[in-house]
């Protein structure tokens, strides 16, 4: 069996919408478990299609032009291949920093809508994943000596990836540079691991979803550090859990910080109000959180809380024990939270209703069936002039049925026939120039007068907001699209 190594990668996007923006360039370094390196890094830039406009503030702050991944890019098509063949190798443990909550995504997104498994690239073939971004806050929070801890202009608590190598004196030339913040995440791993083995190691065990559900399941309180909870507290605080989730593998925890006595008589319609989040809520939000089991939380038992780390927290562990025995006589605090969760997600669906949704977004509209995939693999070994309508009337799944064309179009588009150029202008304009004054160019144009009216511009700023404009010219839908 191949031994298990560490690939660490990371992503520079054209917006922060991982169904719609989309990858422009992909970086990883493979390391030993020891964290030394193995074989050359991977550094590509992806070719933007011409169905996307970039968000400009994501531009400003890579300074990747759509026109550079357009002359040095390969299609997503090339990328796939390459990273299915040499980056995505059994027993590889996929991290990053804070890569579960984004680069994943956009990940996931890009198997799918070129016909690949979106879930496999992690766990088959016993391949995995992890994230140092949870590991860099949890041991922040409890083992925090040796390591320098940034703070950001106002004194508050922050792990930004570049302060943080700053602060430590490690290399990290270029942030916002994928290479440059692939090789910074290995010297951030390497200086905790050297102060801290015994953590690293246990955290990096807790990626296995199985462990994580046994900690949560146990019936003991037990630590968890999540980017949701506040920064003076490091992130960090003291939950019990309450029930499963109704729908996902995951549990409903409770911040045993707050009293649950105050939430006894709160019907489910209530706790879901509470649970909702708003932009600028006065009242507190209701304590409870979704611990995803295979999101590689970071979690441990309480006995890790040491004197110290009690302190450095604010935990009082005498409150805490009050709490977890009033928790425990709310009975039907389960049902009520239950019913919560529904309530949440009839909104959220009828949320996406009320909005216009393409294929590009339906990824978790469910799980591929086995024909489908075996349909998918024959597919992603056809020649461009096989992508038809033969194919296409083999899937059961509508969503494998509306990617096709788009597939073939934003990865062969020298091959479309004048009929399938004509209904890919057709999709293009009603996708960029729907809506008038609200339609995706329409903002674009409009947010790029907004940046050139800023007096504190660099010339390289400048630069990159003309190339953008010239980019939207470059693409408008032709007249046969417009016509349509």
């Amino acid at each position: 069996m191949q031994p298990a190594s560490f690939f660490f990668y990371d992503l520079e996007t054209s917006g922060f919408s991982s169904s719609a923006a989309r990858i422009m360039q992909f970086a990883g370094q493979r390391t030993d478990l020891n964290l030394q390196p193995i074989g050359e890094p991977v550094n590509v830039l992806i070719r933007m299609n011409d169905d996307v406009l970039p968000d400009p503030d994501a531009v400003l702050l890579t300074g990747i032009t759509p026109q550079a991944t357009i002359a040095d890019g390969v299609t997503e098509v090339e990328f796939l291949k390459l990273f299915t063949e040499s980056v995505a190798t059994p027993n590889t443990i996929m991290l990053g920093y804070n890569t579960v909550r984004f680069d994943d995504e956009f990940m996931r997104h890009l198997h799918y809508r070129n016909f690949y498994d979106p879930y496999e690239w992690q766990w088959q073939d016993g391949r995995s994943k992890w994230d140092l971004l949870d590991l860099v806050r949890i041991t922040r929070a409890l083992r925090p000596d040796g390591i320098q801890w940034p703070v950001d202009v106002n004194g508050k608590p922050t792990n930004r990836l570049e302060l943080l190598t700053a602060l430590n004196k490690l290399a990290h030339e270029h942030a916002h540079d994928a290479m440059s913040d692939v090789e910074a995440s290995i010297e951030v791993a390497r200086l905790i691991r050297n102060k801290n083995e015994k953590l690293f190691d246990y955290l990096l065990s807790m990626r296995d979803k199985k462990k994580v559900a046994e900690l949560a399941t146990a019936g003991q309180p037990f630590v968890y550090t999540s980017g949701q909870y506040p920064s003076e507290f490091d992130k960090t605080t003291v939950v019990a859990t309450v029930c499963a989730h109704p729908k996902k593998q995951a549990a409903l925890v409770f911040d045993l910080r707050h009293d649950p006595a105050q939430y006894a008589d709160k019907t489910a319609e209530q706790l879901a109000e509470l649970w909702r989040w708003k932009k600028d809520a006065t009242e507190p939000r209701l304590p409870v959180k979704t611990l995803q089991y295979n999101h590689c939380p970071a979690v441990a038992p309480l006995g890790v809380l040491d004197a110290k780390s009690q302190e450095h927290i604010k935990i009082d562990l005498d409150q805490i024990k009050r709490h977890h025995a009033a928790l425990k006589q709310q009975t039907d605090l389960a049902d009520r939270l239950c019913k919560a969760c529904e309530i949440l997600d009839k909104k959220m669906q009828t949320s996406f209703l009320s909005d216009e949704r393409d294929v590009d977004s339906q990824l978790y509209d469910g799980f591929f069936e086995y024909g489908d995939k075996q349909v998918m693999r024959v597919i992603r070994a056809a020649a461009p002039s096989e992508l038809g309508e033969d194919i296409q009337k083999q899937f059961t799944d509508p969503r494998l049925k509306a990617m096709l064309p788009l597939y073939k179009a934003r990865n062969f588009a020298k091959q479309l026939t004048s009929e399938e150029r004509a209904s890919w202008e057709r999709y293009r304009t009603h996708k960029l120039m729907n809506g008038g004054q609200r339609s995706q160019l329409a903002k674009y144009l409009a947010r790029l007068q907004e940046i050139m009216a800023r007096d504190n511009l660099t010339p390289h700023q400048e630069y990159l907001i003309e190339e953008l404009r010239l980019y939207a010219e470059s693409i408008m839908p032709s007249d046969e699209g417009q016509d349509a």
